[in-house]
């Protein structure tokens, strides 16, 4: 073998490790914005007075009332009208703990499918009437978490680091 012919297998070797690192961090970028807009999204909500009333401007009851005749399902819109603070501080909740689960990577799927369920209501609800479609960003959001429901946090994560240490116990 000569010594281009070296040069030329280790360049090999060491692009398909560069994909296979790639690869494996291919998902982090989306689980940190991903994590990042929920916990901001959640914290948002919990922090604006505003926001946490019955009524008002730029209150949760004004927004379900607003969107609840041109909402796909406008039941779960009344629903929400039953306890429209209750509703907001739940959701916030739900974002923040979707959040930081994305981020850290723990119990990742869930925390994905729940990011997807918030994304699906959202636009079923608030965003429905958007038009055209592509300017809704919760349905933006919902294909987002489609490929972390699928495939987990990927690398590195709390999920991934849980399963290692499990795996060399059992080893």
């Amino acid at each position: 073998m000569t010594r281009t012919d070296v040069s030329s297998a280790s360049g090999r070797h060491s692009r398909a490790g560069l994909r296979e690192r790639a690869a494996r961090y291919a998902l982090l970028p989306l689980r940190i914005f991903l994590g990042v807009t929920f916990v901001y999204a959640g914290l948002d909500k919990l922090t604006d007075p505003a926001f946490l009333s019955a009524s008002g401007s730029g209150s949760i009851g004004e927004l379900m009332r607003g969107v609840r005749d041109t909402s796909a399902i406008p039941g779960l819109v009344d629903l929400a009208l039953k306890s429209p603070v209750g509703f907001a501080v739940v959701l916030a909740i739900g974002e923040i703990l979707v959040g930081l689960g994305t981020l850290a990577g723990l119990l990742a799927r869930t925390a994905a499918a729940g990011g997807a369920l918030i994304s699906l209501s959202l636009w079923l609800t608030v965003s429905w009437a958007v038009t055209p479609y592509y300017y809704g960003n919760d349905l933006i959001y919902l294909m987002a978490w489609i490929p972390l429901v699928l495939a987990g946090a990927g690398y590195p994560s709390l999920d991934d680091w849980l399963r290692s240490r499990r795996s060399r116990r059992t080893a």
